[in-house]
């Protein structure tokens, strides 16, 4: 393991304490630009994310109906009600994403397999960076606004479903991870620039409850318009 991904882990609480967690609950609020492209504005605006430490799990509800939740892992997304009966799924989800680019409508799986990988890949970071097959390398250094990154290349393994298989992500003087670099794979590797940014203590874990996410240009600078997606947090409780 790198020895700067010890420091982010020191930095966001310690890894002992992030392997004693089970999951992160939080009330989760999404803006920006993508939702209505993809054909669902307000889509899985204040709903209740609930992620799973220990294996690639996420639920968020309600999903559209009062009494429907989403069941995301890296091979299937579905909608089951309130009992856990299925109201409807797609195994292999990824496949479904073949030929789209960014303006390419979603369905409403789709839309549940993206939030899904995502928010797994947000919040069950960093211990996520020490699951089996994921491979870590620090990697040149980044100045923006006057202010200097140390920077971790990460490569994830076919069994974890991300955004992107690899990513860059961009650490500060204290060891907090404030950005990540990557190309979303199911929106024809659309390169994003994703900006981390309320780190807050919960539970003797340190979590991001702000991101705002941009398109990224050829010299690795974020577009600055439009926002394509904002990510707020509230109420997160770890257990």
């Amino acid at each position: 393991m790198s020895d700067l991904l010890n420091t982010i882990l020191d930095a966001h609480g310690g890894r002992a304490r992030w392997e004693a967690a089970h999951r992160i609950t939080a009330r989760q609020f999404f803006g920006g630009a993508l939702w209505e492209m993809k054909g669902h504005p307000g889509a899985l605006n204040d709903v209740e994310v609930t992620v799973d430490l220990r294996r690639e799990f996420v639920s968020q509800k309600p999903f559209f109906d009062a009494g429907h939740h989403t069941s995301f892992t890296a091979d299937r997304i579905a909608v089951e009600d309130a009992d856990g009966t299925v109201v409807e799924e797609l195994l292999d989800p990824r496949a479904s994403f073949a030929g789209h680019d960014l303006m390419t409508p979603w369905t409403r799986l789709q839309l549940a397999y993206f939030s899904g990988s995502a928010m797994w890949t947000y919040l069950a970071e960093p211990l996520s960076l020490t699951f089996p097959g994921v491979r870590t390398e620090e990697i040149g250094e980044w100045t923006e606004d006057g202010e200097k990154f140390r920077r971790l290349h990460v490569v994830f393994p076919d069994s974890i479903a991300t955004l992107s298989t690899e990513q860059t992500l961009y650490v500060d003087s204290s060891g907090l991870i404030r950005r990540r670099d990557y190309s979303v794979e199911i929106a024809g590797n659309t390169p994003a620039a994703h900006y981390v940014s309320g780190h807050q203590e919960v539970s003797g874990l340190v979590i991001p409850t702000t991101r705002m996410i941009y398109s990224r240009d050829e010299n690795g600078h974020k577009v600055p318009e439009p926002l394509v997606v904002s990510v707020h947090l509230e109420d997160v409780a770890v257990s």
